[in-house]
């Protein structure tokens, strides 16, 4: 198989979770685990009034006002709020609702000064939010029903659903936060996956393709992994890290992608498998950074001490997989006969062409052809079935051990079972 170079690209690396934008000159973030907001004081610190900052001298003072947004600014709205350089005046009804961070913010004292968000001098600032991201939140607010009925179609913008999400479990919006969530997850498990769909306008892509991985799908994937992990919502994580995978053996760049967010989220079930991919297919190449020094530079050393510690197939190989014989095969069965088949068939086939054709590192995909080769050679072996039954479940079991153990490989100490 031709090897594919990889070039570290802005694209491979995952926005940021608070911009959504690349952060290719700035350091990994610190791994931590994972934990779900649960208290609502995060939330109203960014809530609490901050005054906006004076234009500098060399800034057009007119362009730097706030301004009145074309939708959610209604004539009869009650508290008027500034995200970035945009007014949004809603109703304090709306935004009370659903025990929010809003409504604990309206009933706190205002003491003698003007109350905030009574009018475009006197905003509530809010910080963290884009425009656009709060702009999509409150259409969840205000929307018709036709409207909300768009969001079971195939036609639903995903990136206006991830914008309300994030939003409403920033702000505490409950119900909303799990009807879109909902949402999302009914949207991606649609075959064929929606995510590709954007693909088709201008970009031929090819799930067989290794090099090439659209900047658009990566994109949503990193930010429903990092969602669904901020939310709690395990189902979602679960089916975007299991897509991830599975895209993995597509493109390099994928593998990258899940080997970033695996460090990043503190993904245990991703980070081994993404490791194992980058090391199996992967050419690195080392690209300067600003200051002069390799961006890969970590990663790289990082991969090697996993792969001398991944090399483990000799182990495997020279010694079978025990397990132990049904009773009925010391009862009625030669069980030195039965012994004897299975250790045949575990040296033939691990010297078979076709699992030797698969890096030594990869120690799953090995295990996976034994599996396959067992289950076409189980009915003319001449081992107790009851016992065939009983290897079968060893092999799965090993191959579950290697998967959990994996992560584990990429650690000082790290090794297979």
């Amino acid at each position: 198989m031709d090897v594919v170079p990889f070039v570290l690209t802005a694209e491979d690396v995952p926005a940021s979770p608070t911009s959504d934008v690349g952060y290719l000159n700035q350091p990994s973030p610190a791994r931590k685990r994972f934990r779900r907001r649960s208290s609502t004081s995060d939330s109203m610190d960014q809530l609490l009034p901050v005054p906006a900052p004076a234009p500098t001298p060399c800034q057009d003072s007119s362009s730097s006002e706030p301004r009145r947004d074309d939708r959610y600014y209604f004539c009869d709205g009650s508290c008027i709020l500034q995200v970035g350089n945009t007014l949004f005046n809603v109703h304090r009804s709306i935004l009370s609702q659903d025990s929010s961070s809003f409504s604990t913010l309206f009933t706190l004292p205002q003491g003698d000064v003007p109350e905030e968000g009574t009018s475009d001098e006197r905003p509530i600032v809010l910080q963290g939010d884009t425009t656009d991201e709060f702009r999509n939140f409150l259409w969840s607010l205000y929307a018709l029903p036709h409207e909300i009925m768009m969001v079971q179609s195939s036609r639903v913008d995903l990136n206006r659903l991830i914008d309300i999400a994030k939003v409403a479990n920033k702000y505490s919006f409950r119900s909303t936060e799990t009807w879109v969530l909902d949402a999302i997850q009914e949207h991606i498990e649609k075959k064929p996956s929606p995510l590709f769909s954007p693909i088709a306008s201008g970009l031929r892509f090819s799930l067989n393709s290794l090099a090439l991985a659209p900047p658009d799908t990566k994109a949503q994937i990193s930010r429903l992994i990092r969602l669904a992990q901020t939310c709690g919502h395990q189902r979602l994580l679960d089916t975007m890290v299991s897509l991830l995978r599975q895209l993995m053996s597509t493109s390099l760049h994928y593998s990258y992608l899940a080997m970033t967010l695996a460090d990043e989220l503190d993904l245990r079930e991703l980070r081994g498998l993404a490791y194992m991919e980058v090391l199996r297919r992967a050419v690195f190449l080392s690209v300067p950074d600003g200051d002069g020094g390799a961006m890969v530079e970590g990663e790289i050393q990082e991969t090697s001490d996993g792969l001398e510690r991944l090399v483990m197939w000799e182990k495997l190989r020279a010694v079978p997989i025990t397990f132990d014989h049904s009773p009925s095969c010391g009862a009625n069965w030669n069980q030195h006969s039965c012994m004897q088949n299975w250790i045949e068939f575990w040296k033939e086939r691990t010297r078979a062409d076709a699992l030797l054709s698969l890096d030594s590192a990869n120690v799953i995909g090995r295990l996976t052809f034994i599996l396959k080769e067992f289950e076409k050679w189980g009915s003319v072996s001449y081992m107790h079935q009851d016992c065939k039954v009983v290897a079968k479940r060893a092999i799965h079991e090993k191959i579950k051990s290697v998967q959990e153990s994996l992560p584990d490989c990429f650690h000082e100490g790290g090794e297979y079972a």
